[in-house]
C-alpha cells in the first residue's frame, strides 16, 4: 500500500519534471498521477474491487457554491462516498444537524473505507462534492454553519 506521504512525493515528482503522466505500480497497487490542464495533478488508483455507488434518488446533489460558515475538508487523496454502502441512507444530507465526531461520509484510498467525521457541531448547508468522485486533500466536501 501507499501512505499519504509517498502519494506527496509522487504527486511532487510529477509537478516538477515534464512528464504529464506517471503510473506507479507495486503487486497489486497502482497509483497513476496525470496532470490537469492547470498543471494540478489528478490521482487515480487501481482498484480490483471497487465500491460503486447506484444512481439513487436519496444521494444528494452538489451545491453549486458553498454559502457562509465552514467546511468540512478532504483529509485525504481519495474517492468520495456519501453512505456506507449503495443501498444506505447517505450519513448527512442539507440540513441536517450534526455533532462534533459524526461520521459525515466514506474516503476510499488504497482499498481502505475511511470515514470521514465532523469537526465541529453545526448544520450541513451543502454537499459540495458528488458521490463516487475522486477528491483532493483539503477539497471541501460540505459546507457546515
Amino acid at each position: 500500500m501507499y501512505n499519504l506521504e509517498e502519494i506527496k512525493n509522487l504527486i511532487t515528482l510529477l509537478e516538477d519534471s515534464s512528464l504529464s503522466v506517471l503510473e506507479v505500480q507495486s503487486g497489486e497497487n497502482k497509483v497513476r498521477l496525470e496532470k490537469a490542464t492547470q498543471g494540478s495533478p489528478v490521482v487515480s488508483f487501481a482498484n480490483n474491487n471497487p465500491v460503486v455507488a447506484a444512481p439513487d434518488a436519496t444521494v444528494p446533489e452538489v451545491s453549486a457554491e458553498a454559502d457562509s460558515g465552514s467546511a468540512i475538508k478532504a483529509p485525504i487523496v481519495g474517492v468520495f462516498y456519501v453512505a456506507p454502502s449503495p443501498d444506505s441512507d447517505p450519513y448527512v444530507t442539507v440540513g441536517k444537524r450534526v455533532k462534533k465526531g459524526d461520521v459525515v461520509c466514506i474516503i476510499e484510498a488504497m482499498k481502505c473505507m475511511n470515514e470521514i467525521q465532523a469537526e465541529e457541531d453545526g448544520e450541513i448547508t451543502a454537499v459540495l462534492a458528488n458521490n463516487g468522485d475522486l477528491v483532493e486533500y483539503g477539497q471541501p466536501l460540505f459546507s457546515i454553519k
